[in-house]
């Protein structure tokens, strides 16, 4: 088994951008807030949790390639190379 170390502050980035990416598709199918104001607000909330996604994606692969190749457990901090 694979042992993954992250720092708080990835993980809380992790899971906000989970957030935007779930607010945003949830505006988009709601019905509470009059259209246009939902799909506006639905889609750059949408918009922000996919983009921000993107960099996170990279670090953890970058590290966990890194870590392939040493053979050792591997860490991902925002910055790290």
């Amino acid at each position: 088994m694979r042992r993954t170390s992250l720092p708080i502050p990835v993980i809380a980035l992790i899971g906000a951008t989970r957030g935007m990416l779930g607010a945003g598709i949830a505006l988009l199918v709601a019905d509470r807030l009059d259209p246009d104001r939902r799909m506006k607000v639905g889609r750059i909330l949408f918009a922000i949790g996919a983009v921000s996604t993107i960099p996170l994606a990279a670090a953890v692969l970058r590290a966990r390639r890194a870590s392939l190749r040493s053979g050792s457990e591997w860490r991902v901090g925002l910055g790290d190379e």
